[in-house]
């Protein structure tokens, strides 16, 4: 028979309401419960400025329950738990209907509890770059973390630290335009905020926007302009249909082109397609036509 292990030798078994956070305080380990709703709070220092749709979080809540328990922490003076992460799983319980939810409790002071948060929102795929990188920097000031040290903290290369780090560079009026525009991965943000000034900055940003600039294009127009210095930039005209089934791009030589240009363009195309199909006998568009 295997030996089975009991309980420290520096405790007895007790009938005390307190005993596991007793026994748990000599573990360190975090303590697992439900918790009433209406005794969590929201994290004041939450990374994530938007929490997003949470229809379907919603949904999925009031079908199969909170999957993942909520990390909080106690605050005796206040009565309440602070959430440390699960903001998202809060608030859609709350929507859902439920009065309790699955708790963690974490014993944790001011700093940790901000470290915690910033930890393990920064590891989650939801934030925007922008809330990522205020959130990178909030660790290094607050904890005088070093590039290498946040790497570490978030399981990621410092070079990915150092880049997310370097978009705080775009003024908060320059985000919001972005956002607007719908420049929002990474690598397109990147080129936005290398651009040596503001005024280069909100020029890159319409140009990416009004040409629908991928990464590798928005970085050789950065790459040439600094090479050759200013230049005319084409014309471009962009359509996308409500439904997004198709999007069209015609780009022109020249700067300024009239409205009756576009026009006469926009027709001797057609007129193309509609000789290319007689040519050919067939229902469908040349695929090779660009």
């Amino acid at each position: 028979m295997s030996k089975r292990m009991g309980l420290p030798v520096t405790l007895k078994m007790r009938h005390d309401a307190h005993y596991v956070e007793q026994l748990a305080s000599f573990s360190g380990a975090a303590i697992g419960r439900m918790v009433p709703v209406d005794k969590i709070r929201p994290n004041p220092d939450q990374p994530r400025k938007f929490l997003g749709d949470l229809r379907d979080l919603t949904e999925s809540i009031k079908e199969k329950g909170v999957l993942e328990p909520l990390l909080v922490r106690f605050l005796p003076r206040d009565d309440c738990y602070y959430i440390i992460s699960g903001e998202r799983r809060y608030h859609a319980s709350r929507a859902a209907g439920l009065r309790e939810v699955p708790c963690i409790e974490k014993i944790a002071d001011d700093a940790e509890t901000l470290e915690l948060a910033l930890i393990e929102n920064l590891q989650r795929k939801d934030l925007t770059p922008f809330e990522e990188a205020d959130g990178l920097q909030r660790l290094a000031e607050q904890f005088e973390y070093t590039h290498e040290d946040i790497a570490k903290k978030i399981a990621k290369a410092r070079s990915s630290v150092t880049e997310t780090m370097s978009l705080r560079v775009i003024p908060e009026p320059l985000r919001k335009m972005c956002i607007d525009a719908g420049i929002v991965t990474k690598s397109l943000l990147l080129q936005v905020a290398r651009q040596p000034n503001e005024r280069k900055m909100q020029e890159a940003i319409h140009r990416i926007a009004q040409a629908g600039l991928t990464r590798d294009e928005a970085r050789r127009e950065r790459q040439d302009e600094q090479g050759a210095g200013p230049r005319p930039q084409p014309f471009i005209f962009n359509f996308r249909p409500e439904n997004e089934a198709f999007r069209l791009r015609i780009q022109f030589r020249k700067s300024n082109v009239s409205r009756t240009e576009l026009i006469d363009s926009l027709r001797n195309l057609i007129e193309m397609l509609e000789q290319d199909e007689k040519s050919s006998g067939k229902g469908a568009a040349n695929p090779a036509v660009a």
